[in-house]
């Protein structure tokens, strides 16, 4: 793509779906709202196709517009939750967005996306960290080994979910006389009493994330010495180790991305806990928006095969 050339650039994930339109390196316009359940649903394609379109539309039409008279805007990368679970929807929706914008498109998963912002192509590991947990590595051959990631039912152990579930959880425990902790004083701003936070849990329309917005506050009575709250952050921090090393064998480099890696006193903790385990942390060279801006501007990835591409004309 040369410096000219415009990329629609896609994040559409299960709580958030953002959009940008960029020239190289830089962003010229943005829009985001809801998310939604992930392609793997009924109809996944077509509800993640008219998300885009509709987010798509918060931007200006005359820097979007494109077809046969000449437009600047050279294709379309989407990174979006549930790619794995459907490989025919997957393709679907990148038929449906170059068909609409008159580009090539790509969709990828957001991890993959993650992960190849984050190398920038090359192999490697990355550890995404957020409300959910999971661990993408690429090797040199292109082949994906990925641990984790099931979801807060059955997985997601270590992330930002888990540690504030593990608070309320120590918050009720010690209101039935279990170890004390400042996180009872926390779970104050949310409710009057424990006894309100099955019902305000209940009530949540996204009960993980309400589980999640309280991990902040584990991590803060930790930092100030709360021994409840450290052995949470502790155990968090051990479990994701062992999640790395299920992914990577334990060897090489980790760029670890999501909010929970924003916390300089929680990523120096995970810091310390990967290299007793033999790994070293790295700086990400990107994020997912990053990665799906290279795969749609770039063929031949090695995670090319991860990537669901239509269209023609594609760059060299």
């Amino acid at each position: 793509m040369n410096a000219s050339e415009m990329v629609l650039v896609a994040d559409l994930g299960k709580s958030r779906c953002r959009l940008e339109l960029r020239s190289g390196d830089r962003v010229l316009a943005q829009a985001d709202q809801h998310g939604f359940p992930g392609l793997g649903i009924t109809d996944g394609a077509r509800l993640a196709f008219e998300l885009l379109e509709e987010t798509a539309a918060m931007i200006p039409a005359e820097l979007t517009a494109s077809g046969p008279s000449g437009s600047p805007l050279a294709g379309f990368g989407a990174a979006v939750a549930g790619v794995e679970a459907s490989a025919e929807s997957s393709s679907e929706l990148a038929a449906l967005l170059s068909r609409r914008f008159h580009v090539p498109a790509a969709v990828l998963s957001d991890a993959t996306a993650a992960q190849l912002g984050a190398m920038q192509g090359a192999p490697g590991t990355v550890l995404i960290v957020g409300t959910g947990a999971v661990a993408f590595r690429f090797d040199d051959g292109g082949q994906l080994h990925r641990a984790d990631g099931w979801g807060p039912l059955l997985g997601d152990r270590g992330s930002g979910r888990w540690i504030g579930q593990r608070g309320l959880e120590a918050v009720v425990q010690a209101f039935d006389g279990g170890p004390e902790t400042s996180l009872s004083a926390a779970a104050g701003a949310l409710v009057e009493t424990p006894l309100l936070l099955p019902a305000w849990l209940g009530g949540s329309k996204n009960p993980y994330r309400s589980m999640a917005n309280f991990a902040p506050l584990v991590l803060h009575a930790a930092q100030a010495g709360d021994a409840v709250a450290r052995r949470i952050v502790d155990e968090a921090c051990t479990i994701l180790a062992g999640t790395v090393t299920r992914a990577n064998g334990g060897h090489g480099r980790v760029a670890v991305l999501g909010g929970l890696a924003s916390s300089v006193y929680f990523a120096g903790l995970l810091h310390n806990t990967l290299a007793s385990a033999g790994m070293e942390m790295v700086e990400p060279l990107g994020d997912g928006m990053d990665g799906a801006a290279l795969a749609a501007t770039r063929r031949g990835l090695l995670q090319e095969r991860y990537i669901h591409r239509d269209g023609t004309n594609w760059p060299d």
